[in-house]
């Protein structure tokens, strides 16, 4: 039987995330109510191929420009240039006007962690707080005091912090780390946004901020 392993390395030539078991937990009470999944959601046997080989289409918005799009970047085996740069460009210094490549594997863990929630009834669009940053954007959120480390890999296109409506940040969070592709940073926050979650596809590890 293919496996996802097998099937990403003939097709892309990267290495497949996998995935660990764990309950989705922490629903925001507006969906508690309406989405009742297995305990096992994280189980990398609830995705067969056909999940993985289907066109990738990724919906964001940008609070910082207003900005929200559905991009179909991915289709048979290959990702769409044109479309590519066009998530690059979302995905952009908003306050930096500038844009950098994006990690492709850092496209595919927001697309998986998109289309896997919108199989139990959530089909909201992966909300990009921030993106690539300029050295210059980086540092001033650091003299602002706000949480950006100082070789950051939002500066080499390898980080997103994000947020998906209606999942807190424990289920965005422990859903981001299933796909062990990189690092993942809980932000907690009050307030009726809430916190977000910093993904990037760098090393393995975990952090709250």
């Amino acid at each position: 039987m293919a496996t996802r392993r097998h099937f990403l390395h003939k097709t892309l030539g990267a290495a497949a995330a996998s995935f660990i078991g764990a309950p989705l937990v922490g629903l925001a009470p507006a969906r508690a109510q309406d989405l009742q999944p297995p305990p096992d959601i994280f189980d990398a046997q609830t995705l067969d191929l056909e999940f993985w080989i289907k066109p990738r289409t990724l919906t964001v918005t940008r609070p910082q420009s207003g900005e929200k799009a559905s991009v179909l970047y991915w289709k048979d085996g290959e990702v769409i240039d044109s479309a590519y740069q066009q998530l690059c460009h979302l995905l952009r210094d908003v306050s930096g006007k500038s844009s950098a490549p994006m990690d492709p594997k850092l496209l595919e863990t927001l697309w998986g962690a998109q289309a896997f929630v919108a199989r139990y009834g959530i089909h909201s669009p992966i909300e990009i707080l921030s993106g690539y940053r300029t050295e210059a954007s980086n540092q001033r959120l650091r003299e602002q005091g706000i949480p950006a480390a100082r070789q950051s890999l939002h500066m080499v296109g390898k980080a997103a912090d994000i947020r998906i409506a209606n999942l807190n940040e424990e289920v965005v969070g422990g859903l981001i780390k299933s796909f062990q592709q990189g690092g993942v940073g809980f932000y907690y926050r009050g307030g009726p946004r809430g916190g977000w979650i910093h993904a990037d596809t760098g090393l393995k590890r975990t952090w709250k901020g």
